[in-house]
């Protein structure tokens, strides 16, 4: 079996928005990520999957719950060094091309910010074959180097920010809905390079979307969120063949399919939370139905799911 390169223990992100209020934007979800794949996070926008990815890079400081990184916990306290160290493993590919690349600084500056900050090279013309070398891996050439980011497409733009992430050759990548900003046509470009990427240096990703249609295509297993709880977790193929919570379902069904005769005949499904009636004192967890696939239920819910299961 593949190493554990992640764990994600009773994460909670809560916010306080004012007494009494409180926003639980990730309430206790709890997953593992393993080397070399892609795990796709996938929900409605508020459900708490980008929150989570940020809590991981300790972009926010989680309020309670363990992130273990090669089994070193991530909000540990840590030196100056030991937080270095563990920036370069871990990088992030923001969602806004756009806001997420400093407009007066040159492409090269850009790319090489984390290359000088961790001192990987010893001189300026090391630092700028090295950008170049960035550059070409990402599908871009060396002339864009001396460019500023407003000159560039929206996929360029992203192309960039993946270069950044890689200079400082990071073992875990966090892509945060990476192409919802691009055009449908450079979408798959870019995913195609992320899996290129994949393959050519051994990265493992945690991918965040809202599209299902291309998370299934990039991910190897699926985390489905709803409302700051992780509802089912399964592999990509096995998540699409046999949805089990309602949500999935429902997100599942809202997928169009290029075919106006099916489109129009298919069942759509939607979801009411009100339907799940607990009992005060019933526990409500994730439970394995199947090898690898769990759904976020009650003890009869879980009687149900694998006697409906399909096999």
């Amino acid at each position: 079996m593949a190493e554990k390169l992640l764990e994600i223990k009773n994460l909670k992100q809560y916010f306080n928005i004012g007494r009494p209020n409180q926003v639980k934007a990730v309430d206790d979800v709890t997953f593992d990520i393993y080397k070399g794949e892609t795990l796709g996070l996938v929900g409605e926008s508020g459900c708490g999957k980008s929150t989570t990815g940020r809590s991981i890079i300790r972009l926010y400081n989680a309020t309670d719950g363990q992130v273990l990184f090669d089994g070193v916990d991530v909000h540990g306290k840590k030196s100056a060094k030991d937080l270095k160290i563990f920036n370069r493993k871990m990088q992030m590919i923001f969602q806004d091309p756009y806001a997420s690349l400093n407009p007066r600084m040159t492409v090269a500056d850009i790319i090489a910010e984390g290359i000088d900050i961790h001192g990987l090279v010893k001189t300026k013309q090391e630092r700028m074959e090295r950008v170049y070398e960035l550059l070409e891996t990402v599908g871009l050439n060396k002339e864009h180097a001396n460019r500023y980011p407003h000159e560039f497409s929206g996929g360029q733009r992203q192309r960039i920010g993946i270069a950044r992430a890689l200079a400082v050759e990071p073992e875990f990548i966090i892509a945060d809905e990476p192409i919802s900003a691009l055009d449908v046509s450079i979408q798959a470009q870019v995913v195609n390079l992320m899996k290129k990427l994949q393959r050519d240096k051994g990265l493992t990703y945690l991918f965040i979307a809202h599209d299902l249609s291309m998370v299934k295509y990039i991910s190897d297993r699926i985390g489905v969120m709803y409302f700051g709880k992780l509802v089912e977790l399964a592999p990509a193929e096995e998540l699409y063949k046999n949805p089990l919570h309602p949500y999935t379902q429902s997100l599942l069904s809202a997928i169009p399919i290029p075919d106006p005769e099916t489109e129009r005949s298919r069942r759509r499904h939607s979801y009411d939370p009100s339907t799940h009636h607990y009992g005060e004192n019933e526990k409500i967890e994730m439970r394995e139905v199947r090898t690898g696939h769990f759904v976020y239920c009650s003890e009869k819910e879980f009687a149900e799911y694998k006697t409906n299961y399909k096999e």
